[in-house]
């Protein structure tokens, strides 16, 4: 005789929290919940006339309470009534519908011509033409053995720009940069006045300003210090990132999957830290906030002097 299929209880999980815990579990608010709902229904709805299938904004939930713990799947199934297939089934779905949402990032860089990013670098740290902040953070996955060298660029507000998620560790993040295509099209002239920061580790380029390596004088202090400043938001907005979703975090726990699903959940992860940012939605008090400190593991390359960047940091050293 055929086994009768147990289902587990399904509450709606938007009834059951107010907002204020809805987003201490799953990061959003229930606003934000909808509309991604919305946007992923016609990915996420089974094909199928069948009862008892999982709805969309429950499978959106279950990811999120996933990317935000990093906890096993059976925990995460426990909190919102699946199964730990299903559990499974529901990240690897919303992963990959989210990160096909690829488009959203200017890699077009059309975006990174808009005047509004440079004013807020400008305004809010003094330093002009900047287009981005620049770096890179190891993701590691398969019990520690593996790990993903990924790239991001961000703006004043700590919104990534940008997300290459496709290298291994042990990639140097200055190789990252002159073959991804935000690099390829910089290099190429794709924005005529404008520039990435980056620190020691990368190459000095007329797009990408370094800071000095040995200051010798004090205008070139002044712009080192002008430029750490700057640049300290990509860290800051890294260690928003993991701190928001802990899958990331080693206190959370490690993504045990292979590369391919796991730069789908860092795309996904990138997508929903934005939607974050731009609907002010603030970390619950009890997460620490992570500064993120993640040393290249290895050394700088020696690079070759490039003329053309090497006065234009001149240039904007005056400023300061």
């Amino acid at each position: 005789m055929r086994r009768e299929r147990v289902f587990r209880d399904r509450s709606n999980l938007l009834e059951i929290y107010n907002n204020e815990d809805f987003i201490g579990r799953f990061r959003l608010p229930k606003e934000a919940i909808l509309s991604l709902t919305d946007e992923l229904a016609e990915v996420l709805s089974p094909a199928t006339s069948r009862s008892h299938s999982i709805p969309a904004v429950l499978q959106v939930c279950t990811a999120l309470k996933f990317y935000a713990t990093g906890t096993f799947l059976n925990a995460v199934g426990d909190t919102v009534g699946l199964s730990k297939a299903s559990v499974s089934r529901a990240v690897y779905r919303v992963s990959r519908a989210l990160s096909n949402k690829l488009p959203q990032f200017p890699n077009h860089l059309a975006e990174l011509n808009k005047a509004n990013i440079k004013r807020q670098f400008a305004a809010m740290y003094g330093f002009p033409n900047v287009i981005g902040a620049i770096d890179c953070t190891h993701i590691v996955n398969r019990k520690h053995v593996l790990s993903i060298n990924v790239q991001v660029v961000c703006e004043a507000n700590m919104i990534f720009t940008n997300v290459v998620a496709r290298w291994p560790g042990s990639t140097h993040d200055s190789f990252i940069v002159v073959h991804s295509s935000v690099g390829n099209r910089l290099e190429a002239g794709a924005v005529r006045d404008g520039w990435l920061l980056g620190d020691s580790g990368y190459p000095l380029r007329r797009w990408l300003l370094t800071p000095f390596p040995n200051p010798q004088s004090a205008e070139q202090m002044r712009y080192n210090d002008a430029h750490t400043r700057a640049r300290s938001v990509v860290e800051r907005a890294i260690g928003l990132l993991k701190c928001r979703w802990c899958c990331f975090d080693v206190s959370g726990g490690r993504l045990l999957y292979q590369p391919k699903k796991v730069r789908q959940i860092i795309m996904a992860c990138a997508i929903l830290h934005n939607m974050a940012q731009r609907n002010g939605v603030a970390l619950p008090p009890d997460l620490p906030y992570l500064q993120h400190e993640e040393p290249d593991p290895h050394p700088p390359p020696q690079h070759e002097r490039h003329h053309q960047g090497a006065r234009i940091r001149e240039e904007v050293m005056q400023h300061f």
